[in-house]
């Protein structure tokens, strides 16, 4: 078994700059194939390689970046910004980015949702509100984690952040309703996504970016014992997953035939269903997991106190 795991190792968690080399050629490769429409054995050679490129990319992403930085790290701007005390904290703090990434991701999400949805009433587009519902909703999500990093500054409290937590998990629930009108309007082809030119295979990297960058930060944040964080990468996650369908819908339509609309339909109700399953089933974890440690964290606070000043810390 030891063996069995040594072979495993070996053959998915290589070093990067192995993973650039094989990564990078195969992506481009798949994308030549599908651009050029290019079928038979040749095709399934090239997804079996961008497959693999795709598990190495997820397995070695943190050492790649640990590997940019340790580069990057010796530039002089680098090393000026690091200098900076706000621009060090910035490169050095996780904690700090994250606080960061929730304002900037708060904002995207208002603006983008007043576009939407100023487009679906003066259109009249059920899609354009079905999307500003679904970034009311993030916006929603980011701006109830942020005032509890504003209220909490410099305090520790497990107990409020296992609430926030598990009310962003209640907010997912939302979610994945909004997420499943959306998947059904582009079912319908009564909505949609489309990059023109190459500015799909930008979006391609883009969306696999999000997803393994979300992905990793979730485990990441898991040991900082911080429950509104880990809120925030679950949320970073989910938009994540909807930039994944994003970019399946925009290939459909610009690689698939006219005639393959019950192949578009089924591959499209597969991913969404597949996506707005994992989504519910993380919101439900983070409702029973976050209430659970919010009536723990609450039971610790009573027994820690003594001579009236029971439940303070």
């Amino acid at each position: 078994m030891e063996k069995f795991k040594q072979i495993l190792k070996k053959i998915f968690f290589l070093p990067p700059l192995a993973v650039v080399l094989i990564a990078l050629p195969s992506f481009a490769f798949c994308i030549y194939v599908l651009s050029m429409k290019i079928e038979g054995a040749v095709s399934y050679i090239a997804y079996i390689l961008s497959a693999y490129a795709l598990v190495i990319t997820v397995t070695g992403f943190t050492r790649i970046v640990r590997a940019v930085r340790k580069g990057v790290n010796g530039f002089a701007l680098v090393r000026k910004v690091l200098a900076h005390p706000l621009g060090g904290r910035y490169l050095t703090d996780k904690i700090f980015r994250a606080e960061i990434s929730l304002y900037t991701g708060f904002a995207v999400n208002i603006l983008y949702a007043g576009l939407k949805m100023f487009s679906g009433i003066v259109y009249g587009s059920v899609w354009f509100i079905s999307l500003s519902v679904y970034y009311i909703l993030l916006a929603a999500m980011r701006l109830l984690l942020l005032t509890h990093t504003l209220k909490k500054r410099g305090v520790k409290d497990l107990a409020a952040e296992y609430r926030r937590y598990r009310l962003c998990g209640a907010l997912l629930v939302f979610m994945t309703l909004a997420l499943s009108g959306i998947i059904l309007f582009i079912i319908r082809r009564e909505g949609g996504y489309d990059y023109p030119g190459v500015l799909i295979y930008v979006m391609a990297m883009y969306a696999f970016y999000s997803v393994i960058s979300a992905a990793v930060n979730i485990v990441k944040f898991r040991k900082q014992a911080s429950p509104v964080l880990s809120a925030a990468k679950a949320v970073n996650l989910t938009a994540a997953l909807v930039s994944m369908l994003a970019l399946e819908t925009a290939m459909l339509n610009q690689f698939g035939s006219g005639d393959d609309m019950v192949f578009r339909q089924t591959m499209l109700a597969v991913s969404g269903g597949v996506f707005c399953a994992f989504i519910l089933g993380m919101a439900v974890y983070m409702i029973v997991h976050g209430g659970r440690r919010a009536k723990a964290s609450d039971n610790v606070d009573v027994i820690g106190g003594s001579d009236g000043e029971e439940g303070k810390l």
